[in-house]
């Protein structure tokens, strides 16, 4: 079966349960496939601009097989401060891609030109069977399903060279390669919703695994390496379907890692859960219609076209447009409210005709360059809130949807007055019973 073939069959179960949800206000996380593979474009420049910090030049230093190697810093990182007394926070917005991958669209290669047209970086979660032939699926093992079964299938040589040159060019334009796992694997029947900790460890060691050895098991061992150790890069992920949290987020915790994004939220500053920053997906507006829906082109799509990934050409642009306008409505009211960060995630489909990627690319170029905006990766999210004061991030979370501070962010954060101290008793002396005031002598 194709590449397209083995992404249809998955689309199509996917679909069928996320038609449960059309009008409802949360849905499932669709997934992502992979089409016949083509190479992509080279990467750019990466240089420091102002306000990031320019990377130290290291000989790079070759791990395992040679499919990964330490090369220092990465590029084009901002330097975060805390905020002073009384400033007011960016409004940041992340724009990430679950299974991320270069296919026959090119949608990988072309993202990343548009990151770097609007100064956006973005989080790519790469899917680990992307790296790894049709003809080695059986070295994946996965939890509860039997060697080499994956409901995303796997790639080919050639789909694994183009899909490691946007990695590697990715990871040097400043952009974060995080994971989607493996198999894609949704319900009831094994799906990631029904798995131990335990299962999830194996899950992740995997999607490593895949990850450090793509040379091997490709055979395209004169192929440069990826730039970084996954070990330390990987730090944040989201689960297929938004299912499985639970047990994620504790697996994930013991592992390193510091964020999850697979869950839902209300736009408000996030918290912390078991130790990772929560940075789920949110609920956003849906023009023209009395719900809400999670901030995600899949979303967006069941509850326009379900049950199809190819509804009405007719409606095509209504409903891009109905998703870029819901977007943009969604960064205004935390933009000109409490400014929480905007979460999105999105998928390199061309679902309807590839509105939502004509959508997402509209949204980019409409909120990415306005005063204050800072478009960034989930780690870069992670370092930002890591950096502050805890009692300021708690204070913000107490500001509701859209609700800006009352007399202004020069106000609300203010520093605090110092308590008053209470006046010291007199020194009572030696020997003196307790309780027992020294006289005055006057």
């Amino acid at each position: 079966m194709t590449a397209a073939g083995r992404r249809t069959t998955a689309q199509k179960r996917t679909l069928a349960a996320g038609a449960l949800t059309v009008a409802l206000i949360t849905g499932l996380a669709g997934c992502s496939g992979s089409d016949d593979a083509a190479r992509g474009t080279p990467a750019g420049g990466a240089g420091a601009k102002k306000g990031q910090a320019a990377a130290p030049r290291t000989a790079p230093r070759l791990i395992g097989d040679g499919s990964t190697a330490f090369t220092g810093a990465q590029p084009r990182q901002p330097v975060w401060q805390r905020l002073k007394p009384g400033e007011t926070p960016p409004q940041f917005v992340v724009f990430s891609w679950d299974g991320a991958g270069e296919d026959s669209q090119k949608l990988f290669s072309h993202f990343r030109e548009v990151g770097k047209k609007y100064n956006a970086t973005m989080t790519y979660f790469l899917s680990g069977v992307y790296l790894l032939p049709e003809e080695k699926r059986n070295l994946y093992d996965p939890p509860q399903h039997g060697a080499g079964r994956s409901d995303i299938g796997f790639n080919d040589v050639e789909g694994i060279r183009a899909t490691v040159h946007e990695l590697r060019g990715a990871w040097q334009d400043g952009n974060e390669i995080g994971t989607h796992f493996n198999g894609h694997f949704c319900g009831a029947d094994g799906g990631v919703g029904t798995w131990s900790v335990e299962e999830w460890k194996s899950e992740i060691n995997q999607a490593k695994s895949f990850v450090k050895t793509w040379k091997t098991n490709a055979g395209l061992r004169t192929e440069p390496p990826l730039p970084f150790d996954y070990d330390k890069e990987l730090v944040g992920a989201r689960t297929p379907c938004l299912e499985g949290r639970k047990n994620f987020v504790r697996a994930a915790a013991q592992m390193g890692f510091r964020y999850d994004t697979s869950g839902v939220n209300d736009q408000i500053w996030p918290k912390k859960d078991m130790g990772l920053w929560d940075l789920s997906l949110q609920l956003v507006p849906v023009p023209g219609r009395a719900f809400q829906t999670l901030s995600m082109d899949y979303n967006f799509l069941v509850n326009q076209s379900p049950g199809t990934t190819q509804g009405d050409p007719s409606q095509h642009r209504y409903w891009g447009d109905q998703m870029r306008d819901g977007l943009v409505q969604a960064f205004e009211r935390s933009y000109r409210g409490n400014r929480a960060p905007l979460i999105i995630g999105n998928h390199f489909e061309s679902w309807n005709g590839g509105t939502y990627m004509r959508a997402v690319e509209e949204t980019i170029a409409k909120v990415c360059g306005q005063k204050d905006v800072k478009c960034v990766s989930f780690r870069q999210l992670a370092d930002w809130l890591d950096a502050q004061d805890p009692d300021v991030i708690a204070k913000m979370r107490t500001l509701k949807v859209g609700e800006a501070p009352a007399a202004g962010w020069k106000n609300f954060l203010a520093p605090q007055p110092a308590k008053p101290v209470s006046p010291a008793s007199p020194a009572v002396p030696a020997g003196a019973p307790a309780g027992t005031a020294p006289r005055s002598e006057g």
